[in-house]
């Protein structure tokens, strides 16, 4: 190849990758200007909801999305520590703080009670060898197929036969078992090498002390993002509280935004309040676990 040519060459290629760079920064650029347009649209009506939890009910329907007047006296009254204003200036009859525990309470043994009975299923489908093993898990993950409106009826006739209804119990039980969080663990525990079970049992340790001591621990990301899941579906729950539960002070916090909406008029400002403490724990829990919940996701879907 003679001098010019090589000269051409070297003129060429660094030309060729800068144009690819340039390309290649230019369609990130532009992915990540989509996905910030699309974040803000999402984050509006959230911005709203804070925005008109500070505002008074005379200011609430002006134009401006700014109060001009910042007060907390929206969330004092939710929390029934004062009167509303207005001509009655008598406190709302809410047990707002009651239904946040109801919420809290229920979310929390319904997860707990979901990481148990879906880790040692997990572990038996998928550590422990038995006849009919995995026609059993295909059949115990064909009920995810099923309906959850479908399950209504059955469930509140078994609950009545308990005598669990309008109870804290008749709540958490039929929550308790969950097939997905049974296949998310089980997916996850089959990328864990076979090795390490071998190795326990030449030390003569049990499957308890296997499934406790090494399958647990490391399955950590696993069983956070089923907490994740598991507490936002029943924190959020409305339809089977409301079949199930009859007095106000069993009543979970989906259930109790109706009032501020039905039994003392159109009370927006209130509502806003009461729907910003309701949103702060899920998102608290997610800012604190996100990490876990991508690694969860990702190991859960990955066999070796």
């Amino acid at each position: 190849m003679s001098p010019t040519e090589d000269s051409k060459t070297d003129d060429r290629t660094p030309y060729s990758s800068g144009t690819v760079r340039a390309k290649g920064l230019g369609r990130t650029v532009l992915r990540f200007a989509l996905l910030l347009i699309f974040a803000c649209t999402m984050a509006v009506p959230f911005c709203w909801m804070i925005m008109a939890s500070f505002k008074s009910s005379a200011e609430l329907d002006a134009v401006n999305s700014v109060p001009q007047k910042w007060t907390l006296d929206n969330y004092a009254v939710v929390l029934n520590l004062k009167a509303p204003a207005g001509a009655n200036q008598q406190k709302l009859n809410l047990n707002f703080g009651k239904w946040y525990f109801n919420s809290l309470f229920i979310a929390g043994w319904v997860t707990f009670l979901q990481l148990v009975t879906s880790s040692m299923a997990a572990f038996a489908f998928s550590r422990i060898r038995w006849p009919g093993r995995d026609r059993v898990f295909l059949l115990y993950l064909g009920t995810m197929m099923i309906p959850g409106l479908v399950l209504i009826i059955p469930n509140y006739f078994v609950m009545f036969r308990f005598h669990l209804i309008n109870s804290y119990l008749g709540l958490i039980l039929p929550a308790a078992f969950t097939a997905f969080g049974t296949f998310l663990l089980r997916q996850f525990m089959l990328t864990l090498p076979a090795s390490l079970d071998e190795a326990a049992e030449i030390d003569g340790a049990s499957k308890w002390q296997i499934f406790m001591d090494i399958v647990l621990p490391l399955c950590r990301p696993a069983l956070i993002t089923l907490a994740i899941f598991s507490f936002l579906g029943t924190y959020g729950s409305f339809f089977w509280p409301l079949i199930m539960i009859k007095d106000e002070w069993l009543h979970t916090l989906p259930i109790g935004m109706l009032y501020f909406d039905s039994s003392y008029g159109q009370q927006t400002s209130l509502l806003m309040a009461a729907a910003v403490m309701n949103v702060l724990p899920p998102i608290v829990l997610f800012i604190a676990l996100q990490k876990f919940l991508v690694r969860g996701i990702q190991f859960g879907t990955i066999r070796n």
